[in-house]
């Protein structure tokens, strides 16, 4: 039975040591997207990306050190990282629309057609 806790143990370690590795590839190619942009939405979605990368990497040492009130803490960077979206997403429509009037009126020629075709 020991031999198979051991193992058990080692396993779980390397997939964590591997979940890392993997991560830290995410972050630096998130990064790379922030910084290269090239539009304003993308920047968004990266940054919302990093918050499900920061997720990651707060479970996997969570269960690395087995604390796992770390749990706890990814579960409200979620919640943040949920809220920072949205703010992102209306911040992004309303300059886009003050920028653009007619984007008001495409958007609403768009649910006319859709309505009128069901």
């Amino acid at each position: 039975m020991s031999g198979m806790a051991a193992f058990s143990t080692q396993f779980l370690e390397a997939c964590v040591n591997i979940s890392l590795a993997i991560l830290t590839v995410a972050f630096l190619l998130i990064v790379v997207r922030i910084v290269r942009g090239p539009t304003l939405p993308d920047r968004v979605v990266a940054l919302d990306m990093l918050v499900a990368v920061g997720i990651g990497f707060i479970a996997a040492i969570g269960v690395k050190t087995d604390y796992y009130l770390y749990v706890d803490i990814a579960i409200a960077l979620g919640l943040v990282g949920f809220l920072a979206t949205v703010a992102f997403a209306r911040f992004v429509l309303n300059r886009g629309v003050a920028k653009d009037p007619t984007i008001v009126d495409e958007v609403n020629e768009t649910i006319a057609r859709r309505e009128a075709g069901q």
